[in-house]
């Protein structure tokens, strides 16, 4: 992307996302979703386009439990840095671009945890993960009476552009997240709030599912 056709990004908005960020940051990292440097997060600063976006994301290889001036950087649509950095983006960061491009989100959070990657491989035949008339279904703003949902699992190669096409076909409008197999949960928003708010419910319901599937003996 050109400097002319780039969005404008104010200095005080894009030290407000990373405020946001750094705040989320360190509230996962103090829960544990960010094992040996991994997941990483990002927001969208500035005016949207599907072809036409940039966003703050995760500088790679952080430690994401401390809190340094060199913790994020703003990628185009693309995942292209989008200023002269010594700092490589997230090698996630092209799954980060597809999700913008086909949700218009506005912030995208991906966290490593037990429950998400036993599920991912306990349902990994099925491509989804089945949920039933769970009350905290109503954090995605589906209302019904006993609602169920499935929630879409992906393949997770070592090429990360292998994995996009598969984010691509799979992505549920209803559903703001998807699972890479035996890897963790991608959750979005329209802000951080929701997109915090979508990560927290999934945790809880992948627990909830692993540990029905004990009591029924399966």
């Amino acid at each position: 992307m050109s400097e002319q056709q780039r969005p404008t990004i104010l200095l005080e908005e894009k030290q407000r996302v990373y405020r946001e960020l750094g705040i989320v940051k360190a509230d996962f990292a103090a829960r544990g979703w960010f094992p040996g440097t991994s997941g990483n997060l990002s927001m969208r600063v500035g005016d949207y386009a599907p072809d036409r976006f940039v966003f703050a994301v995760t500088a790679s290889g952080k430690d994401k439990a401390a809190s340094t001036p060199e913790d994020f950087l703003l990628v185009d649509e693309t995942g292209k840095p989008c200023e002269p950095t010594a700092l490589k983006p997230s090698a996630e960061t092209l799954i980060h671009c597809e999700i913008y491009r086909k949700t218009g989100c506005g912030a995208i959070f991906h966290i490593h945890s037990v429950y998400n990657s036993l599920v991912s491989e306990l349902f990994w035949d099925r491509r989804a993960v089945p949920v039933e008339g769970v009350e905290l279904i109503k954090a995605f703003n589906i209302w019904d009476e006993e609602a169920v949902i499935d929630v879409p699992i992906v393949s997770n190669f070592a090429d990360i552009p292998r994995i996009v096409p598969e984010v691509t076909d799979r992505l549920d409008p209803r559903i703001p997240g998807i699972l890479l197999r035996k890897h963790g949960i991608y959750a979005w928003g329209r802000d951080a709030f929701e997109a915090k708010k979508h990560l927290e419910a999934f945790e809880f319901l992948f627990e909830y599912v692993y540990k029905l599937q004990l009591v029924r003996g399966r």
